[in-house]
């Protein structure tokens, strides 16, 4: 089913995002974690395209085989990554041939190693290229990127707003903005994307905090912040797993809680592949 079909019939979307695993180990792993986690009854499921899109093959195989042997409804990401044009509209003709009707449009991070983003030569260099080619080559539903906090490489918030349009106005049907920890990010951005004219669903993205190094580097990576309060509760406690995941899952229950209180079209958990902490905040919501 499509998502946009979903949140136009529901109001609402729950959802996770997987990764490709590198090792068959952690395929069994993900599979397992996606077993726990159906019983969740997500509305759909989202599979990431590996950096550089190195994982693409693997993506496919995992979507389909989430749709149409799991049951559960799949979005693939796709990204501009090392690929020409040619090859990226293979890819979705493979995804259309598996029955994958949800597309997550991205210009994607630039392979490990490399520090700026550089279009492959015969490629698309913005994701609002590839949202574009991707609704005129097969009638897919796409999502894009959004980013409570501006996007790390863009230059003012204004500006990406302004990069955030034109994907939609390229055929974007609906946004999942990247992680944040303060409701108050998502609400402005809400506010403001409203404001010049999007008009789309704006899902939030929730990463839970389960490991406090590790989410240091993810909100440096993507331009994110911890907001103070967090960051004090988490420093004491940071080398106690337990503790860390217990206070991680408390917050995001209240992130959540607000989130939807105050009217946000569900929400789109990053799962890291791991079921307790998502599992146990969907025990709380729900």
């Amino acid at each position: 089913m499509r998502i946009s079909e979903m949140l136009a019939r529901d109001g609402r979307t729950f959802s996770f995002e997987f990764f490709p695993p590198k090792t068959p180990e952690g395929e069994k792993n993900l599979y397992e974690t996606i077993e726990v986690l159906r019983e969740h009854h997500p509305s759909f499921v989202s599979v990431t395209y590996g950096a550089g899109g190195s994982t693409r093959a693997k993506t496919v195989e995992i979507v389909s085989r989430i749709k149409n042997e799991i049951g559960i409804e799949a979005m693939a990401h796709l990204t501009c990554v090392g690929a020409a044009r040619g090859e990226i509209l293979s890819v979705l003709d493979k995804l259309k041939k598996e029955r994958i009707e949800n597309v997550l449009a991205l210009r994607g991070d630039p392979p490990k190693g490399e520090t700026g983003f550089t279009p492959h030569a015969d490629g698309f260099r913005y994701a609002s290229e590839l949202v574009a080619a991707v609704r005129e080559h097969d009638d897919f539903t796409i999502g894009v990127a959004g980013y409570p906090e501006g996007h790390v490489e863009c230059e003012s918030k204004e500006k990406d707003l302004e990069n955030l349009k034109r994907k939609v106005d390229a055929g974007g049907e609906f946004i999942i903005t990247q992680l944040f920890f303060d409701p108050k990010d998502y609400f402005d951005f809400v506010a403001r994307a409203r404001a010049i004219g999007i008009r789309v669903p704006i899902i939030p993205g929730i990463m839970p905090v389960t490991n406090f190094a590790q989410i240091q580097k993810f909100t440096q990576m993507c331009g994110a912040h911890l907001p103070a309060e967090m960051r004090a509760a988490l420093e004491p406690i940071q080398h106690d797993p337990a503790q860390v995941q217990a206070f991680g899952v408390e917050y995001a229950v209240r992130q959540c809680q607000e989130l939807l209180n105050r009217g946000a079209p569900g929400i789109h958990f990053y799962t890291l592949n791991k079921s307790p902490a998502t599992r146990a905040i969907f025990s709380r919501l729900f």
